[in-house]
């Protein structure tokens, strides 16, 4: 068994052709299927069906590819970590993020970081929580920029920031009239909810003390993707939404009076890395998590409403 065979069965896997799987790891398919044969007959597994067109990983095969890119990334990993030793901080960094933290947490940190290590080329995904988690533990993602806590034995966790939320809701709501809210003040009724798998849902539920079924207009049942969108459902339909700190820097200054504080201790989000246990690139996750939370305090500590 070799790296070179194991890569190849990661090609066929996602190509889902033995051609292109050949093309990408610039081998012949002859060459390539040849490999991938003696691998088979090794381990004694038949890992794709070439009966299918395109080519199907069997459901033995499935477990040789994820174990396969496990060491892959262990291998990739030595590597980074010899670099390291000698102070080298480049290569490809693949990062995950959620998508309700993406669009404001990504434009603060990118530039700032990339031009303190041009030698790095990030490599970035906006994917839920559950996705990025399975993305690492397969080696696919080495950091995630997520809320915590996770409890997840595999993984490290590293706190960045805590982000406080803020209630955006329409003129109409009678609680407009008080300078800052508790959770108590909020209709759950009159409550807009990101759709499920985003782990800002998860967190407003817990916040608000509601049931999953409890949030419902009655005569528009729409669940958005993005914070945006609950912020366009409650211009257009009013009702109320819960936005965190870094999306409220967004908000316009004609929607500005619109948002509402809570009253101490304010709920709030943690924002954090995640990584493997045992990460290899120590140094670059360092230096990753201090440029952002050098971007980030500043605003974080600005506040909107003291």
């Amino acid at each position: 068994m070799s790296f070179q065979q194991l890569e190849y069965i990661v090609a066929v896997d996602e190509c889902r052709s033995f051609s292109r799987a050949a093309e990408r790891c610039f081998v012949t398919q002859p060459t390539l299927s040849a490999m991938v044969q003696k691998l088979e007959d090794e381990l004694n597994i038949v890992i794709f069906d070439r009966s299918r067109k395109p080519v199907e990983t069997t459901k033995s095969g499935k477990e040789v590819v994820v174990r396969a890119r496990k060491i892959l990334a262990e291998k990739e990993a030595l590597y980074q970590y010899a670099r390291e030793l000698h102070e080298r901080l480049d290569g490809e960094l693949t990062i995950a993020i959620i998508p309700t933290l993406a669009p404001y947490l990504l434009p603060l940190f990118v530039g700032p970081f990339l031009r303190l290590y041009p030698g790095v080329k990030l490599i970035v995904h906006e994917i839920n929580t559950e996705t990025t988690i399975r993305k690492i533990k397969s080696g696919e993602v080495e950091i995630g920029i997520l809320a915590l806590p996770l409890h997840e034995s595999e993984l490290e966790e590293f706190p960045l920031f805590e982000e406080p939320f803020y209630v955006y809701q329409s003129p109409g709501e009678v609680q407009h009239l008080k300078k800052f809210l508790t959770p108590k003040d909020l209709d759950v009724s009159r409550l807009w909810l990101l759709e499920e798998g985003h782990c800002l849902r998860s967190q407003v539920v817990q916040l608000c003390n509601m049931r999953e079924d409890s949030g419902r207009h009655s005569h528009l049942s729409y669940e958005a993707g993005s914070i945006e969108s609950l912020v366009q459902l409650v211009d257009n339909y009013e009702g109320i939404t819960i936005v965190p700190h870094l999306a409220v820097a967004r908000v316009t200054a004609l929607r500005r009076g619109h948002l509402y504080a809570f009253a101490a201790p304010k709920p709030c989000r943690t924002i954090g890395l995640v990584t493997i246990a045992h990460y290899p690139r120590k140094k670059l996750r360092a230096a990753l998590m201090q440029v952002i939370q050098e971007t980030v305090q500043p605003i974080i500590q600005s506040g909107y409403f003291e």
